[in-house]
């Protein structure tokens, strides 16, 4: 089996749908808050996915978690679709760049980039003063959730890029014959 054929095969597989349900999944089960797989997912449907899948995978399991979950305010939940359509983005750089190096950088550049504009966005809601003391009050009482936003992304991409890399070398290696 060829390198097409096997990214075929496995296209058939790891379809958006599956990933959808599973990103669904994990956000609706008890997690540590902001540990989740989507912004990873997002990298991953960049990296590999048909680039139309990039934006759409994990707004569609935003959406359809959200729905169970529930809606919050307008503002935010803007800002963290879009930083998750900037995630995917990130992904389609990194389609042409695959290296270990260059996901480590991807997750942890996702991670910031969630942090920089949820938190303004939450700033600019309301929930803090306008002012600079409420900006900086907004970033670090959301420090916390940084943390657990970097080591959930650092965690589900190396799940999603290593798991599939690594399937990739194991279906390439030559069978063993048995004698």
């Amino acid at each position: 089996m060829d390198k097409t054929s096997v990214k075929k095969y496995f296209g058939l597989i790891i379809n958006p749908i599956f990933i959808i349900g599973l990103a669904v999944i994990a956000r609706l089960v008890p997690h540590v808050p902001n540990f989740t797989p989507i912004a990873a997912m997002a990298l991953f449907g960049g990296a590999y996915l048909n680039r139309r899948y990039a934006a759409l995978v994990p707004l569609a399991a935003m959406l359809a978690s959200d729905i169970f979950i529930g809606f919050y305010s307008p503002i935010v939940m803007f800002s963290v679709y879009g930083s998750f359509i900037l995630t995917g983005a990130i992904g389609l750089w990194l389609k042409k760049r695959k290296s270990p190096a260059n996901v480590v950088f991807a997750a942890v550049g996702a991670s910031i980039l969630f942090f920089l504009i949820t938190n303004f966005a939450v700033w600019v809601g309301g929930w803090y003063p306008r002012n600079l003391a409420g900006l900086v009050e907004a970033y670090t009482m959301a420090v916390p959730f940084f943390r657990n936003t970097l080591l959930g992304n650092l965690f589900y991409t190396t799940v999603f890029f290593g798991g599939y890399e690594l399937v990739l070398r194991l279906v390439k290696k030559p069978a063993l014959v048995a004698v």
